[in-house]
């Protein structure tokens, strides 16, 4: 009887030890959650709640994902774009490695306004595309090809609602 018992515990401790060491990598979002999403719906709205940009999104939301981004596209269609999700609001910081065509980078914050808009372009055949910077405040960050934002008349303070399927 003893001896089923060690069995026992020995088997819910190595449990508890694999659901730890999950938990934290799905934390460090180097695994995603099981119950995260692969793409969703973006909407900007202004402040009478009037739709000034609407696109579907492929959604980033682990270190890999996020790291890759859009640097294995070859472009984006209109009224599409990738969502890099965050677990918490910081500084961010995007670079244009190894992408081939220019986009607007936009910053959200965890109120979901947005706090900065970039207008980035691809880097040069002998320019290395981490250098290309562009850095705001935000919890997520959407990317879209570039001039969406001056096309939609964003700017900061814009309400953004976040859908995700």
């Amino acid at each position: 009887m003893r001896q089923s018992y060690r069995r026992v515990w020995s088997a819910l401790v190595v449990l508890v030890v694999v659901l730890a060491i999950g938990y934290g990598l799905v934390q460090l979002s180097i695994l995603p959650a099981p119950w995260t999403s692969d793409a969703g719906d973006v909407r900007v709205v202004d402040e009478d709640g009037t739709t000034k940009l609407a696109v579907d999104v492929e959604v980033a939301d682990t270190w890999e994902e996020r790291y890759t981004g859009l640097s294995d596209h070859d472009s984006l269609e209109n009224d599409t774009g990738m969502l890099f999700v965050h677990g918490s609001e910081d500084e961010r910081t995007y670079v244009m490695r190894e992408m081939d065509f220019d986009i607007d980078i936009i910053f959200i914050g965890a109120d979901r306004e947005i706090t900065e808009i970039h207008h980035a372009r691809a880097p040069e055949s002998d320019e290395d595309g981490e250098d290309l910077r562009y850095s705001g405040e935000a919890k997520w960050v959407l990317e879209v090809p570039r001039g969406t934002a001056n096309e939609s008349n964003l700017e900061v303070g814009d309400e953004v609602e976040i859908d995700l399927e």
